[in-house]
């Protein structure tokens, strides 16, 4: 349940931070809306995920999906491409990201 908690968090985030450059500096309202209750929804489910996986691992996939979603997200609704060594920075997270899921033992105490 708390990778399940984790995953709607980080969803919670990207949509917050898309909203963020919609809001244009919190000067409209519904994309300001968005941005308040996106991160809030969002760091509620990561307290509760931290009751169970360790604050540097849940930290580490909340940013790298994170850094990723809201990535892919620019480019969808604001037509931000990454270049080259955006997507190389990219692929470096994903690697990271994916070392942590498949190898990392450290657990919550």
């Amino acid at each position: 349940m708390s990778y399940l908690f984790l995953a709607l968090a980080i969803v919670a985030e990207v949509v917050a931070t898309t909203a963020l450059k919609a809001s244009e500096g919190f000067t409209r309202l519904w994309p300001t809306v968005t941005v308040v209750v996106g991160y809030g929804l969002a760091f509620y489910l990561l307290a509760l995920v931290l009751r169970s996986i360790p604050v540097g691992i849940a930290y580490a996939l909340w940013a790298g999906l994170g850094i990723v979603l809201v990535t892919v997200a620019g480019t969808l609704f604001y037509g931000e491409k990454p270049d080259l060594p955006a997507l190389l920075g990219i692929a470096m997270i994903i690697g990271g990201v994916s070392v942590i899921q498949l190898f990392s033992t450290v657990s919550a105490h």
